[in-house]
């Protein structure tokens, strides 16, 4: 069953966009244009008012009024944008710092170094790009390293032991903390849903996993993109913005609209496996990531689903005869793989398991 596990999706290898980007002498290679894409700032109005909203951990571990006020405000990021900043978090500061530069540092390892923790054939683990299916597909202007950290029986013995030091231990510490926020960010939605905690179970000992983004600068950003628009297939996700360049945009009302990362913060977004524990109340939000031609972008994603020997479908205590399921039930295993199976595109998975009422 293990191996099973670790084997839950495939990419097939394609160049290193960072060496492309070095050599693109001012234009954007074929395989790379997207014209299929929105222009990455015509769509928005830039005087757009709308903020993501902005969580206050503190306030909601304060225990009194002020909890309250913020858990109310959690529950109307998570119900109208699928997406919050976390401020006053507790992950330290210094770590922070550490991990940024640890992650700098890895996408300036020289290529032959590179090439050792690159993705190997049938999987999706390493140094790549996710969800390439063919040779003919065109490609997101991005590299990224993607990487199992818990439960720490699934991690791949090529990757995790051979990051470089003193990143790998700084990594190692950040998974820990990121886990326990993660843990801490589901239980306070679950309150303010009024879910019984337990229907929370399924994700104490989870699945984490880390995505590395890098978009290196872009000779014509108006016809590529960073990562295509998407939702996110776990239960939540974590993105720790690594410089000041921004890039990641959420479709709201229609419009694509910017997120500007304030200093110290996380930005949190709801997940496919969150829309459908919540029964549909909390919904995962289409993304993506665009690119700029001044500077490259970081970012790293941290993962949180259900441990994937599990089972999920709607928490039992949402479901009423007013309010059926929405979902099915399914292994959590079977989820992935079934995802895996196709291109990182729109919802089209979450669909196919919604009951038909």
């Amino acid at each position: 069953m293990e191996s099973e596990l670790t084997k839950l999706g495939s990419s097939i290898p394609v160049p290193s966009v960072q060496e492309v980007a070095k050599e693109a002498l001012g234009r954007v290679p074929q395989r790379y244009q997207r014209p299929d894409q929105d222009p990455p700032f015509t769509s928005i109005d830039t005087c757009s008012p709308q903020q993501v909203p902005v969580i206050d951990m503190l306030k909601l571990l304060s225990g009194d009024h002020f909890m309250d006020v913020e858990l109310e405000k959690l529950h109307y990021a998570c119900k109208e944008w699928g997406f919050f900043q976390l401020i006053n978090h507790g992950v330290s500061k210094s770590l922070v710092d550490k991990v940024k530069k640890g992650i700098q540092g890895l996408f300036n390892l020289p290529m032959e170094e590179k090439k050792k923790l690159w993705q190997r054939e049938g999987d999706l683990e390493g140094f790549g790009q996710a969800f390439v299916v063919s040779e003919e597909q065109k490609l997101d202007w991005g590299d990224m390293f993607f990487m199992t950290a818990l439960p720490t029986h699934l991690r791949k013995p090529y990757l995790f032991p051979n990051l470089p030091l003193p990143f790998r231990d700084d990594i190692e510490a950040y998974s820990a903390e990121l886990r326990d926020l993660a843990l801490k960010i589901l239980a306070f939605q679950a309150k303010a849903l009024g879910m019984d905690p337990n229907d929370l179970s399924i994700f104490e000992e989870g699945w984490q996993a880390f995505r590395m983004n890098y978009y290196p600068p872009c000779p014509q950003p108006e016809l590529a993109i960073g990562l295509s628009p998407h939702s996110d297939a776990v239960g939540i996700t974590i993105l720790l913005q690594i410089n000041e360049m921004e890039g990641l945009q959420i479709r709201k009302d229609g419009a694509w609209v910017p997120i500007k990362p304030l200093p110290d913060a996380f930005v949190v977004n709801i997940g496919d496996i969150m829309e459908l524990v919540t029964n549909g109340i909390y919904g995962s939000i289409e993304h993506r990531a665009t690119v700029n031609s001044e500077k490259e972008r970081l970012s790293i994603a941290t993962f949180y689903c259900p441990k994937l020997d599990g089972e999920m479908g709607p928490a039992p205590s949402l479901i009423t005869p007013e309010t059926p399921a929405n979902f099915k039930r399914i292994g959590v295993a079977d989820f992935f793989k079934e995802l895996f199976k196709r291109r990182l595109e729109k919802k089209s998975f979450l669909d196919v398991l919604r009951t038909q009422n």
